[in-house]
């Protein structure tokens, strides 16, 4: 099998997934083919889009491959289907990154970074897959624990959280303390933020083809 016939089926794969695919699963379908092939195949179509002027590019999010029209032809598809963008309030926004910069976090930890109740946030966070339930901290009543989920990457366009855009503004948002939560219990404190974390400025690569 030639590298024409593994690109096509590496395209084919990326278009029929409802979901990001890993270059692991590509490798796993494409004969012959390991992760790393896998990978350049994808670099090797994006290449060709570029070429031929393409309105689409195949993106790495949360971890594998979408293919995703490009941000500039935006305000054309939500002519042609006008669905209500995601919105997310400033309290959402906050809570997402204070849990997405310092996971996993407990409600407790949420709310003394913020300073008000977590509790209606979390649960709408929860609600829509944006967080996750990661267990319980092993402190005195057991807390849940939060993290963000595999849908939280795809939907702000981001291969892995090590992609998170740089923290900003510390003194607005986040104590120099440390947080309530451990060192009695002999645990490490949780590292304080910087900066004050900002999803604000994150938005999808295009939208999802």
């Amino acid at each position: 099998m030639n590298e024409l016939e593994q690109r096509r089926i590496a395209e084919a794969l990326i278009l029929a997934s409802p979901d990001p695919v890993p270059a692991a699963r590509l490798a796993s379908v494409i004969p012959r083919c390991t992760p790393g092939r896998a990978r350049a195949l994808v670099d090797a179509l994006n290449a060709e889009y570029t070429e031929q002027d393409r309105a689409f590019e195949i993106c790495e999010v949360a971890g594998g491959y979408q293919v995703r029209t490009l941000a500039e032809h935006a305000s054309y598809l939500q002519r042609l289907q006008p669905v209500r963008p995601l919105r997310l309030s400033q309290a959402a926004l906050e809570t997402l990154a204070i849990a997405a910069y310092r996971q996993p976090v407990t409600r407790a930890e949420v709310e003394y970074v913020r300073g008000v109740d977590a509790g209606a946030v979390l649960r709408s966070l929860l609600e829509r897959k944006f967080l996750r339930i990661a267990g319980h901290r092993e402190v005195a009543g057991r807390p849940l624990l939060y993290a963000t989920t595999r849908h939280f990457l795809e939907v702000f366009g981001l291969a892995r959280l090590e992609d998170l855009p740089t923290l900003r503004d510390i003194e607005e948002i986040a104590p120099s303390e440390p947080m309530p939560g451990s060192e009695a219990d002999g645990e490490a404190p949780a590292p304080v933020l910087a900066e004050a974390p900002s999803l604000a400025d994150l938005e999808p690569h295009g939208e999802p083809h």
